[in-house]
């Protein structure tokens, strides 16, 4: 024999997720974008490590929780079309220079 338990209780309904623009998303993404093109056109040449450290310590965006992953998942995917990289065999690492960059070694 199965006895059931009647619960007679008002479950909360959690509200509607609001459905605003992302302004501040939208900002920080396009100051990033800012950040990054400025930078890399000062220092050709430079790694993704070398962008975040002058973004988190000399632009005070420590908040936004930049690393070099997502520095180097973020160029080729919101900045390809001014920003070129390639390798540094010496370092093992991807560098980045403007599109038509002086320092980008010729391809034989």
């Amino acid at each position: 024999m199965v006895s059931l338990i009647w619960v007679n209780r008002d479950f909360r309904v959690m509200p509607p997720r609001r459905e605003g623009k992302g302004s501040q998303k939208q900002a920080r993404f396009e100051r990033l974008k800012i950040e990054i093109l400025s930078f890399v056109g000062a220092n050709p040449g430079c790694s993704a490590q070398s962008i975040v450290a002058n973004l988190t310590h000399e632009r005070a965006m420590r908040n936004h929780g930049l690393t070099p992953r997502k520095v180097g998942f973020f160029i080729p995917r919101h900045l390809a079309q001014y920003l070129v990289w390639w390798q540094d065999h010496t370092a093992g690492r991807r560098v980045y220079g403007e599109a038509g960059c002086s320092e980008v070694p010729k391809k034989h």
